[in-house]
């Protein structure tokens, strides 16, 4: 474990603030930014949705500010995380930590164990410490059936019980208990709208990687967005992969170059095939459209001779995978298998509306008002950046269950007008959302 406030070997120290969601992170986040500290912090945003708001409502600020969404980061764009962490290391001299808020559905043991299993990175930072917020409020109605939320609190370095005031005393009390014997090392801070010591969540000795194992056993292991990897000798030209109905629509592949087909193939090709698989299709990969009766065939490109790993999201079995030369089928000289990443609980969904035009207000909370008292059980968070008619200033809003709050924010200024609303819940209806906020515009 990294005993001193200083990284080894000049690396440069990140930290990951992560939380259930409506915890406080962004606003943990703008006192950070915002108090005198003398550090230069750039920010890496992940958001679980299809539309961006947690990078809109993080004040101005001379910190360089990197946004992932539309995917989690323990799973689907943890490639991109390690991207951009290789892009920022181009520009080393412009700041001196890294802050990477996650979505509030993050599992942070992925995201921490990039840090120590992808040797680029490992050479390059320093996983400072895990952040975690608890929303001392709502956290009972969520860490009975979220295993993302006892991970949080499994791995913090620090956990902040932030919304102390929303308790009484006595509920603090117990849950500060049932914090510690979750996690009897982190430190523990109560909070009022996130209001903690900045010395107290950055340069906080290091991320205790004994306790992460204690934790999690399997913590250095990788895990990895395919199922998947043989290698093949392949000649220049074209192979034809063949596939019966499966479990899903579409199975992602890559082939990927790996010099020679001996024992460390596949490892080179896994290394290779994490950046090109975490985050949308790219010229590295293919997403093959398997139809439900009759399956799908497709055709991969080989550049030239030699040794290539094909590597596949799903198990080749789960689809009767074929693989074919024109000389006839092909076997894999060596294959493995890799567990399945981390996945979340499918009932919870996001929607999210970007619209133009102004709103009437008075509807606009006739309809938020009514929406809360109906369904806010089933309504994890809502935020969003509002055109207000009349108003020159940007109204900025964010919800956790029933409770509610909204306020103007800066002026629209030469920024386009509009309306961004991300929803994350259980059962919600897009259609009826979509509906309902209409209706409140002009």
């Amino acid at each position: 474990m990294q005993t001193s406030g200083s990284p080894p070997s000049g690396r440069i120290p990140v930290t990951v603030l992560t939380g259930f969601l409506g915890s406080g992170k962004t606003t943990l986040l703008n006192r950070i930014l915002t108090e005198q500290h003398g550090k230069r912090i750039a920010v890496i945003e992940n958001e679980f949705g299809e539309i961006g708001i947690d990078q809109a409502l993080v004040i101005d600020a001379d910190e360089e500010i990197f946004e992932m969404n539309n995917g989690c980061i323990c799973c689907t764009v943890r490639g991109d995380l390690i991207r951009i962490l290789g892009n920022l290391v181009k520009r080393r001299d412009r700041f001196d930590h890294i802050l990477v808020e996650t979505t509030g559905l993050a599992d942070p043991g992925p995201v921490a164990q990039t840090f120590f299993v992808d040797d680029e990175v490992r050479a390059q930072f320093a996983l400072d410490g895990i952040v975690t917020l608890v929303d001392a409020k709502h956290v009972a109605l969520h860490i009975g059936d979220s295993d993302e939320c006892k991970q949080q609190i499994a791995f913090a370095d620090v956990l902040v019980l932030n919304k102390s005031d929303l308790v009484t005393q006595p509920e603090l009390d117990a849950l500060e208990t049932r914090m510690r014997a979750m996690n009897a090392m982190a430190r523990v801070h109560r909070t009022t709208n996130a209001a903690v010591p900045v010395e107290a969540v950055l340069d906080v000795g290091g991320f205790d990687l004994d306790r992460a194992v204690q934790t999690r056993p399997a913590f250095l292991e990788p895990e990895y967005p395919f199922e998947w990897i043989g290698v093949y000798e392949l000649h220049e030209g074209v192979i034809t992969l063949e596939l019966d109905p499966g479990p899903d629509p579409v199975m992602r592949v890559a082939l990927v170059p790996v010099g020679a087909s001996d024992d460390g193939a596949i490892q080179r090709a896994a290394d290779v095939a994490l950046r090109s698989f975490s985050g949308p299709a790219s010229a590295a990969t293919k997403d093959i459209a398997v139809n439900a009766r009759k399956g799908a065939r497709a055709e991969l490109r080989v550049p030239r001779t030699g040794a290539f790993a094909l590597v596949t999201q799903h198990l080749p079995e789960e689809f009767r995978l074929r693989v074919r030369e024109p000389a006839g089928p092909l076997s894999p000289l060596v294959s493995r298998a890799f567990a399945a990443s981390h996945t979340h609980d499918e009932s919870v969904t996001s929607v999210g509306i970007h619209a133009k035009g102004a709103l009437d207000e008075k509807r606009l909370n006739t309809w938020l008002s009514t929406l809360l008292r109906e369904q806010g059980a089933d309504i994890f968070r809502m935020k969003g950046i509002l055109d207000i008619a009349g108003q020159e200033q940007r109204f900025v809003f964010q919800g956790v269950h029933m409770l509610f709050d909204g306020r103007p924010d800066r002026p629209w200024g030469n920024e386009p007008r509009a309306n961004d609303l991300v929803f994350i819940g259980r059962r919600l209806d897009r259609a009826a959302l979509e509906e309902g906020f209409r209706k409140c515009l002009r």
